[in-house]
């Protein structure tokens, strides 16, 4: 974004909305601290913090509104306790996997193939002391184990890459059923840039699981829909000030997709979770 769609974006924003000038005086302290100081330790949400440097997309979303996917990052503060599994695939930085952690309490898997980016991830694990919760994977997610070329130094949009990529390197590549093994999620992200199809498609015994009540993912198309639709989930809103599961049509904001399954015991995790705040705006 150029500054003046950030500053669209953090007025518009639903945590920011009524207090302008604290809004741009934490966006203008945001440009110093992180041009001065390289990587920038910043506190978050209850208790939380963020290893952050400049031109991080997704993280300094975070830093300027709290919560950058406002909907789906609410959600998933909601859908999620200590007893439950979350699968941050795709995960950057470590926002939802440290607010899923740090705040919710419950254990994730973290899937991040760029070395650098990774190492990142690590490092916000570590400030927030989540290696008893976190278990960090190194690994693209597919419909076959083996290695995949991908992109580096892109932040948030590190992919799979194309032919015509010019900064690449190999990494490995695993199905989500052989990474999860065992293991009963509850939630899963997949934030991989167009390669949703594919992953879903290494994912039937995961989506089969009984504890799997939601997936948020970025990309749908036919194939996914179809896939999704036959083990049972429902393409579905969410309207975070609410608590409540949306079937109209709405998205209640989301940046993503939700696809729920079982959304009535869905429905009562999130009615019952407890409030969160973000310098005194509840969430």
């Amino acid at each position: 974004m150029n500054p003046i769609s950030t500053l669209r974006f953090i007025l518009n924003h639903p945590l920011n909305r009524g207090r302008p000038v604290g809004a741009i005086a934490n966006y203008l302290g945001w440009q110093v601290r992180s041009r001065l100081q390289g990587e920038v330790v910043v506190d978050w949400l209850e208790g939380t913090k963020l290893l952050a440097r400049n031109g991080m997309t997704g993280a300094t979303g975070n830093i300027y509104c709290g919560l950058h996917e406002f909907a789906d990052m609410a959600f998933v503060l909601h859908a999620l306790n200590p007893s439950d599994l979350f699968v941050d695939v795709g995960a950057n930085i470590g926002s939802y996997t440290v607010l899923v952690s740090g705040v919710c309490g419950a254990h994730t898997i973290a899937v991040e193939p760029d070395i650098g980016t990774a190492g990142h991830l690590a490092r916000n694990i570590a400030a927030n002391d989540l290696d008893d919760l976190v278990t960090l994977k190194r690994t693209a997610v597919g419909e076959r184990s083996g290695t995949v070329t991908f992109t580096r130094g892109r932040d948030t949009m590190n992919r799979v890459a194309s032919l015509s990529d010019p900064d690449i390197q190999d990494v490995p590549l695993e199905r989500l059923d052989d990474l999860l093994n065992s293991l009963e999620p509850t939630v899963i992200k997949l934030d991989v840039e167009g390669y949703e199809t594919q992953v879903v498609r290494g994912s039937e015994e995961t989506l089969a699981k009984k504890s799997l009540l939601a997936i948020l993912l970025e990309t749908v198309d036919v194939e996914t829909l179809g896939n999704l639709t036959r083990h049972g989930f429902v393409r579905r809103g969410y309207d975070p000030s609410e608590r409540r599961l949306l079937d109209d049509g709405r998205t209640g904001g989301l940046t993503n997709a939700l696809f729920v399954r079982d959304a009535s015991q869905l429905q009562e995790q999130l009615s019952s979770a407890p409030n969160h705040t973000w310098r005194g705006r509840e969430i």
